[in-house]
């Protein structure tokens, strides 16, 4: 497929474990669309966060296949990959795991810096994410002095800063208390399909999982829904 960001085929994650190995994914078939949002639920220690880490190319699948626009990643080398995360993915975690000693603004122009834009064009392109995200004015602080959901907007602002073609977000809103989450959430959302970049994010919300363009569930190790 042409708009095919991302296919899995087949996937296969284990861990060696007291009395033999532990089998977390089960044959994973997953493809996601360019622009497409797809949220994935499932029961507590199923396996949520290890199939976002495989699909995100942080960890190595034991079989199965991985594609990114068609092309198998098998192939790249190690250079090729991170170059892949960096210019192709975003990533926005539970813990906002922000630079402490940099500003808003400099958090959210982190990614174009190290790819060696001009810090003129980098923080102009942060500044209009911040914007949008509504958070313009609070640019200039850093993140101690920032609330969680403050903290969490600085973070989507950086996955988006490249323009990736995918996002993964594992439980963005799952540290945030109610009213919070969901004013993150919806931020998130806007933002991303504002953007035209893909992303699956994991939750045990269910009634933020319903707002993807696909809801899946992840049960006995595959992907169902």
């Amino acid at each position: 497929m042409a708009d095919e960001v991302l296919r899995l085929e087949s996937v296969c994650k284990g861990y060696d474990a007291p009395g033999g190995r532990l089998s977390i994914l089960n044959g994973v078939d997953l493809s996601v669309s360019r622009g497409e949002v797809i949220s994935i639920r499932g029961r507590s220690g199923c396996g949520k966060s290890t199939l976002l880490s495989v699909a995100a190319l942080l960890l190595s699948p034991d079989s199965g296949r991985i594609c990114y626009c068609g092309r198998d990643v098998s192939a790249l080398s190690g250079k090729e990959i991170e170059r892949l995360r960096l210019e192709s993915m975003g990533f926005v975690f539970q813990s906002s795991i922000l630079l402490e000693d940099f500003s808003a603004e400099e958090n959210a122009a982190m990614p174009l810096l190290i790819k060696g834009a001009k810090r003129k064009e980098a923080f102009s392109r942060a500044d209009s994410l911040l914007a949008g995200l509504s958070l313009l004015d609070r640019k200039d602080h850093r993140p101690g002095t920032l609330s969680g959901g403050e903290r969490q907007r600085v973070a989507i602002a950086r996955a988006l800063a490249l323009s990736p073609d995918i996002i993964f977000a594992d439980e963005p809103t799952g540290s945030l208390d109610e009213k919070t989450a969901l004013a993150v959430e919806s931020l998130l959302l806007d933002a991303v399909r504002a953007s035209g970049s893909a992303l699956v994010y994991v939750t045990h919300n269910s009634e933020f999982a319903l707002r993807a363009d696909r809801a899946l569930m992840l049960t006995e190790g595959v992907l169902v829904g």
